[in-house]
């Protein structure tokens, strides 16, 4: 079982990044949050750059299309982005990630009307599934037991989860040579240049980030490089864990993320509250929990048994 203990060190480490983000977004950035840590992820990229040159020098030789096809994944990375910080500036961190079960659905959608896929009965039912869990969530209850519907968190995690499946689709379509580096880099230099672009030309941006700088350099520098190290092995664990079970059992594990989420907004809320909280009464960890194990029940259906 050594393949799902490596398996679990990936959504470990996205939880903590995720957490990271929040609290970027709610100690650092409070205003112009979202373009301020926009922009920092954006430009931080370039430390990648030279690294992954140094270890493929052939990166670059690529076709014309291939080329254009991974700046258009670009742009579509720079899209959930947005999407993910806008929700997550609104909401909690335990909350937001829920929402990214529906990726497969989306993926399966894109498939059927995109690539000729077929719909199964079992696909139907765990969608179906997986709909209800991130349903659950996506009422907030009051004190008095009224329902409010995350409108903002909802539809900005919707809109991340639909680019999300896009990107697949759009891989598997064009059916490119997997070449990690590659995309890598390609993500990495598109990213730079939007970040130069938003900087450049996006006054409110631009001004928030130099605030920003100036008032807390070393602590945001540090912690969004700390950040991105992290995602980093986040990545490698999950492509590790690829290279030793197969493909579906370690997207299965990628939705342990929500509970990591959850259990670390928990201790967090708990043991270092100046850093975080969450509300963790307990109608509001029964329903994460709830969401989080319905939606992890329809997406081992999806992924294991359709």
């Amino acid at each position: 079982m050594t393949w799902f203990l490596v398996a679990m060190i990936g959504p470990f480490l996205y939880a903590i990044t995720n957490h990271t983000d929040k609290i970027l977004l709610d100690k650092y950035f409070k205003e112009g949050g979202v373009g301020t840590l926009l922009l920092f992820s954006s430009l931080l990229s370039v430390f990648a750059l030279p690294v992954i040159y140094l270890i493929e020098p052939n990166i670059l030789n690529v076709s014309l299309f291939n080329a254009l096809f991974l700046i258009f994944i670009g742009v579509l990375d720079l899209l959930i982005l947005f999407c993910y910080l806008k929700a997550l500036e609104n909401d909690e961190a335990s909350i937001a990630i829920v929402f990214y079960q529906l990726v497969p659905i989306f993926g399966i959608f894109l498939g059927f009307f995109i690539l000729d896929e077929v719909l199964t009965q079992m696909q139907l039912i765990a969608m179906a599934i997986i709909i209800l869990g991130t349903t659950i969530i996506a009422f907030e209850i009051d004190n008095e037991n009224n329902l409010k519907l995350r409108k903002d968190t909802v539809y900005y995690m919707l809109l991340a989860s639909f680019f999300w499946a896009l990107e697949a689709t759009l891989f598997k379509m064009v059916a490119l040579e997997e070449n990690v580096l590659q995309t890598l880099f390609w993500n990495s230099a598109v990213l730079v240049i939007l970040g130069i672009l938003m900087l450049l030309f996006i006054r409110e941006y631009r001004g928030h980030f130099l605030t920003a700088l100036k008032l807390n350099s070393k602590a945001i520098i540090g912690v969004n490089i700390s950040n991105e190290i992290i995602y980093m092995f986040g990545n490698a664990a999950v492509s590790f864990a690829a290279m030793m079970a197969p493909i579906a059992l370690i997207l299965l594990m990628e939705s342990f993320q929500s509970f990591f989420v959850l259990a670390i907004g928990i201790f967090l809320t708990i043991f270092f509250p100046r850093i975080t909280k969450e509300n963790i009464s307990l109608r509001n960890v029964v329903q994460k929990l709830l969401a989080i194990i319905i939606t992890g029940i329809g997406t081992y259906i999806l992924l294991y048994l359709s």
